[in-house]
């Protein structure tokens, strides 16, 4: 499996929401992360549905600096403000 494919798989949450937004930066964003911006979203992406959700769609924010200038920059790829 190749590595994209290995991704995509894992931006498959259970709310639907998620998946859309997930799937939309790995398509449209991921590829100008460098190496430290790629090992932040794998660690996104190992974090619980309802802190992602709390995160992209209810205000709240990372405590990790650099998860919660990922999380900004996937909300604005998908077009969200804050």
């Amino acid at each position: 499996m190749s590595e994209r494919s290995r991704l995509r798989w894992r931006c498959r949450r259970g709310m639907r929401e998620l998946d859309l937004l997930l799937e939309h930066f790995l398509d449209n964003g991921y590829a100008a992360l460098d190496t430290a911006q790629r090992e932040a979203f794998e660690t996104l992406l190992a974090c619980q549905d309802d802190t992602l959700f709390g995160w992209f769609y209810q205000g709240e924010e990372p405590d990790n600096a650099e998860l919660a200038g990922l999380v900004e920059r996937i909300r604005s790829n998908f077009g969200l403000s804050r």
